[in-house]
């Protein structure tokens, strides 16, 4: 028998359908009007906060290091096969520089460093070379224009570019200024002067306010490319300016390809399913408040956009197809007579309520349509709700904001499709039949015979004849998930979100919307194979508690990167060695260029290894006196002299996982620790990201389990208050478990990891999987009472809720599965997941669930007070 409270909710709804519009039309407008109220901020990975020691260790460095805070971007000069050590190349690379120099809006951008390059180490020692035959003696040392650097080039042959190039590219040769070796790639011979690549450094200022992005500087790089292509026909510019240009013109390309792919399937779905234009439509308007509702809900809680919240509109898109499937089918049921209309005196009344022609009028098919709804919509909405709901306790802002915006969505969907479109389309409907004499009641979707509803047919067969065969298979293919998942991937690589290029296919498209060539990818990958790289993605940091004045730790990091191979994620120098930079490196670089800190390095080195090892204190203090900028970027120095701690720069590859990177990085400071005194504390962009992703990632998958129980308690109180059953919410649940390990073993298969972005994808498996369990389970019973047998009422149920069920799994897989098809891999990522998800959910409702329903049946008859 139906709840009192959903027929008298239903009824009222319908007799007061016009207000009802009007009075959502206004709150909507209402709410919406958040989006443009509060301006929205953006919240990147790096601004989730956690405690950690490596996050202490970074606002350690930040507080009380001079860090160079630079936008660093970097410039390949590129010749396979060829050489670009050549005068002609050397010069161009210089051209470039002009050409930038030349342009006001680029200059602007530069930092005073500007350009570092090996054209201008060769350029200011042949400027060098030209002082020094003028002045018949010591040269003038003070840096050379751009303009003399250019000028002694060209006033020299390619022999005498070469011989000079030999001079500087000695390895027994002393070194002053910027190290040549720094430009060349690891594949190098030292004392070669031919090379396949170079490396430009390109160091900018950043004028942008806090959380601003450094617009102008990212904007320069893209009209840096553009010279730079018309001076080299190989190479690429890298920064942060051609990486967001390349992703938005990857996006933009996605969805230009992808759009009406999927508006031709979604509505080609949707119009099999409605076979009615009018009903697509409604249902789009409802959409379109759930997300003014969204818009909405951003601007007035003042939520910060992440990566973390793209799931959100693509989990209440599925929820308001599946919601409106459902409301439109049992209208559509109710007015056909298939739904069976019970007045409480225990007789079928359906007929007292038809009207001439054989079906319901249109206000009492929906009272008793959205009545016989409304409350598995209404639980549907909480269990769902609640179950995002209950991440809020994370300890991460991003994602508690994921909880508040994913509940609130969700009532907002219940709101939209619960209340809205019933009324809408009750007035809709009365409209075109009672001013336009337009038939409105239509067949509902797979129960009418037919291939759907056959094919529907055939999962009730299964679960009446072997049911318990179907659950072991279920269950057992459930738990090969499970262990599959324990292996999946889990690391976060930021590499992973670069462009790829597009597939011939897509290449072979003609006119506007034939994709671009993307080299992105490529490009990150040949950086951090052969380069040094520069900037926060491309360095980890080790910071030295302790003394650093004692000898040992000189000598215990030189042994520590002794240890350091080129299997891992720490780049190696050309001379093979460890690419670290702390104290030793910076008395070095300053050595070279200041006499007194050059023989107070020889004179305590006493053992002649070129570690010093004794007056530490003094040599530092000497370091400081020559450049105390660079003497503050490497070591902490306290008001009365003493020194407090070290600083440590490891290069790493900026296109590996930040959890490797993180590992190798704690494997060298904990080399450091064991080979000396202080305690090293590895830090830095890359390991502060794992830590942060790992905080991320173990809260995702403890709210899974929170979810899982909270989905699991509502449920079971609601069908012990409903039914009086203690066994239902489970068998409801279960469902919904083993589509998850399913989704999670695909993705084991397909090697698709398992991080924050995924995690929160896979989050969709739960929201649509319970949502479609609930409406079946809820049908169910709801027929259980009505028919005679257990057959008749499961195949009324896997035939009326399953059509619905069918239309809104087909529509939301075609719609998101589509964008795996897209050039940006966090597309690609979220379609085949989400695509997944749906799938599994409407598979394991559809197959698993009936088989559990019979099988508790059979054992509740043997069973009776087992409910």
């Amino acid at each position: 028998m139906k709840s009192a409270l959903a027929d008298r909710y239903a009824d009222g709804l319908v007799a007061r359908s016009k207000l009802v519009v009007v009075v959502l039309l206004v709150l909507t407008a209402v709410v919406a009007a958040g989006a443009v109220v509060n301006e929205i901020e953006d919240a990147g990975i790096g601004e989730f906060e956690t405690d950690s020691e490596e996050t202490a260790a970074l606002e350690y460095i930040d507080e009380r290091y001079e860090t160079d805070d630079r936008i660093v971007a970097q410039i390949v000069v590129r010749e396979e096969g060829g050489d670009v050590l050549t005068r002609e190349s050397l010069l161009e690379g210089l051209r470039l520089q002009q050409d930038v120099r030349a342009d006001p809006a680029l200059n602007a951008t530069l930092d005073d460093d500007g350009f570092v390059a090996l054209e201008n180490v060769v350029g200011t020692a042949a400027v060098f070379e030209d002082r020094a035959v003028e002045a018949n003696g010591p040269p003038d040392r003070s840096q050379p224009t751009l303009e003399e650097q250019i000028a002694a080039l060209e006033s020299r042959s390619d022999e005498e570019v070469a011989v000079l190039l030999a001079d500087l590219l000695d390895p027994d040769a002393g070194t002053q200024g910027e190290n040549p070796y720094d430009f060349l790639p690891q594949s190098y011979e030292p004392g070669s002067t031919t090379a396949e690549s170079r490396i430009v450094f390109l160091f900018q200022i950043d004028e942008s306010g806090d959380g601003e992005e450094p617009q102008a500087a990212y904007d320069a790089h893209v009209e840096i490319e553009s010279l730079f292509e018309q001076r080299f026909d190989d190479g690429f510019v890298f920064g942060q300016g051609i990486t967001d240009a390349a992703s938005a013109s990857a996006v933009g390309d996605s969805f230009a390809i992808i759009t009406p792919v999927a508006l031709v399937l979604v509505l080609f779905v949707l119009g099999v399913t409605y076979r009615d234009v009018v009903d697509v439509l409604i249902g789009l308007v409802g959409i379109g408040v759930v997300m003014a509702w969204l818009a909405g809900l951003i601007g007035w809680l003042g939520i910060p956009t992440s990566q973390l919240l793209i799931a959100v509109p693509f989990l209440l898109i599925g929820l308001s197809i599946d919601y409106s499937l459902h409301v439109v089918m049992r209208y559509r049921e109710a007015r056909a007579g298939t739904l069976e209309e019970d007045d409480g005196d225990g007789s079928d009344d359906t007929e007292l309520h038809l009207a001439d022609g054989g079906v319901r009028g249109v206000r009492r098919g929906m009272a008793l349509g959205l009545g016989g709804v409304v409350l598995a919509l209404a639980a549907a909405t909480f269990s769902t709700g609640i179950g995002f709901l209950s991440n809020v306790v994370s300890p991460l802002p991003a994602i508690q904001d994921f909880a508040i915006l994913s509940a609130g969505g969700i009532l907002a969907t219940f709101i939209a499709f619960g209340i809205f479109v019933p009324a809408l389309k009750v007035e809709v409907d009365s409209l075109l039949e009672n001013r336009f004499g337009r038939n409105r009641a239509k067949p509902p979707f797979g129960v009418t015979p037919g291939p759907v509803n056959r094919a529907l047919s055939s999962g009730v067969s299964l679960a009446r004849r072997v049911p318990v065969a179907v659950i072991l298979v279920a269950f057992l293919l459930a738990a090969g998930g499970a262990y599959s998942a324990t292996g999946i991937d889990t690391e976060f690589n930021e590499a992973d979100f670069l462009p790829q290029d597009a597939p011939e296919w897509a290449k072979s498209i003609p006119g506007p919307l034939s994709p671009g060539t993307y080299t992105i990818a490529d490009d990150a990958e040949y950086l951090a194979t052969n380069f040094r790289g520069q900037g926060e993605g491309a360095q980890s940091q080790v910071l030295l508690y302790g003394d650093p004045t004692d000898p040992d730790v000189l000598r215990g990091i030189e042994d520590a990167r002794g240890t350091v191979d080129g299997d891992g994620t720490i780049t190696l120098r050309s001379d093979g060695t460890a690419a670290v930079d702390g104290p030793l490196e910076t008395l070095r670089r300053v050595a070279a260029e200041n006499e007194t800190v050059a023989t107070a390095l020889d004179e305590r080195d006493t053992t002649g290894d070129d570690v010093p090892d004794e007056d530490l204190a003094g040599l530092y203090d000497l370091l400081y006196e020559a450049d105390p900028s660079v003497a503050a970027s490497v070591l902490e120095r306290s008001n009365d002299g003493s020194y407090e701690s070290a600083r440590l720069v490891v290069s790493v590859r900026g296109d590996s996982a930040a959890q490797t990177v993180a590992d190798d990085t704690r494997a060298f400071a904990n080399e450091i620790e064991t080979r000396s005194s202080v305690t090293a504390v590895a830090t830095g962009g890359p390991v502060t990201t794992a830590v942060i992703q790992d905080a991320l990632l173990e809260t995702l998958v403890q709210a899974f389990a929170v979810t899982l129980v909270v989905i699991l308690v509502f449920l079971t109180v609601l069908y012990w208050v409903r039914h009086r059953t203690l066994t239902l919410g489970v068998v409801t649940l279960a469902p919904v478990v083993a589509a998850l390990a399913w989704l999670l073993g695909t993705m084991a298969l397909l090697d698709l990891p398992f991080n924050s972005e995924t995690a929160v994808i896979t989050s969709l498996a739960i929201g649509l999987g319970v949502d479609y369990s609930i409406h079946l389970s809820e049908r169910f019973v709801d027929e259980r009472e009505r028919r005679d047998t257990l057959e008749e009422a499961l195949t009324a149920t896997v035939t009326g809720t399953g059509g619905a069920l069918l239309g809104s799994a087909a529509t939301t897989a075609a719609g998101f599965g589509v964008l795996a098809l897209a050039l940006a891999p966090p597309l690609q990522r979220f379609g085949l997941v989400t695509g997944l998800a749906i799938i599994f959910a409407f598979i394991a409702c559809l197959t698993v669930l009936p088989c559990l329903l019979v099988v508790r049946e059979r054992v509740l008859e043997r069973l009776p007070l087992g409910r």
